[in-house]
């Protein structure tokens, strides 16, 4: 085998061979930006933080969500494109229930008497560590960012375009800049909008509305989704 044909070798089977397309990652991006403006764990735990103990402690907060995002970026590399690629059953698996939990949480914001993430309640001043550890385990224990790295990303995935955990890697780390970048927004503007929409039930109503409306769409999405190509 000549040097040229060693060359093309190594290039198609490492990373630059799994060089996502700039549709993979626009897709990614807008999936990422539907689910972190939706209300889940993390936006309710940074809002309430920051109302209660001020930007620093939410900024410190959000710094260990961004952790948890490392942690399931690392286990969907490693493990999930495997495991999909080899039992397909089990993205379906993962792919049903979902949908399920996107449409129960499109229920419970548009149900009378739902509340907004930003209808926030007091939380007791925590040190430096604990909010740190806390942003972790709200992020670890989150369904959505478990949906997000076990139903929505692979949606993306194309075997045909190279290794799927280099796919992966490339495609979290811009659900990771999107999350991160909205969830320091709501951060320093935590006080104000809750503020806002606490003066205009109107406002607050149609922001629950609005959001259960988008994740209503995400679970048919997902549930009508085709398998892994």
């Amino acid at each position: 085998m000549d040097e040229k044909d060693t060359g093309a070798r190594r290039s198609s089977h490492g990373w630059a061979g799994a060089v996502i397309s700039t549709t993979m990652a626009l897709g990614v991006a807008a999936a990422a930006l539907m689910m972190v403006l939706t209300p889940g764990p993390n936006m309710v735990y940074l809002a309430s933080r920051s109302i209660s103990q001020g930007r620093s402690a939410g900024l410190i907060s959000l710094a260990g969500v961004g952790l948890g995002f490392l942690c399931y970026l690392a286990a969907a590399a490693t493990g999930l494109s495997r495991l999909f690629a080899a039992v397909p059953d089990a993205y379906l698996a993962v792919k049903i229930a979902g949908a399920a939990y996107l449409a129960w949480l499109a229920w419970q914001m548009a149900r009378p008497g739902g509340r907004s993430p930003f209808d926030t309640r007091a939380l007791a001043p925590s040190s430096r560590r604990r909010l740190f550890a806390k942003g972790l385990t709200t992020n670890l224990l989150n369904p959505k960012i478990a949906l997000m790295y076990g139903a929505l990303i692979p949606q993306f995935l194309r075997p045909a375009a190279g290794h799927l955990w280099a796919q992966v890697l490339q495609l979290g780390a811009i659900q990771i800049l999107v999350a991160l970048s909205v969830n320091a927004l709501v951060v320093l503007a935590a006080a104000r909008l809750s503020g806002y929409l606490r003066n205009h039930p109107a406002a607050m109503r149609a922001q629950r509305l609005t959001s259960a409306t988008v994740l209503g769409a995400f679970a048919v999405k997902i549930a009508t989704s085709p398998a892994l190509a």
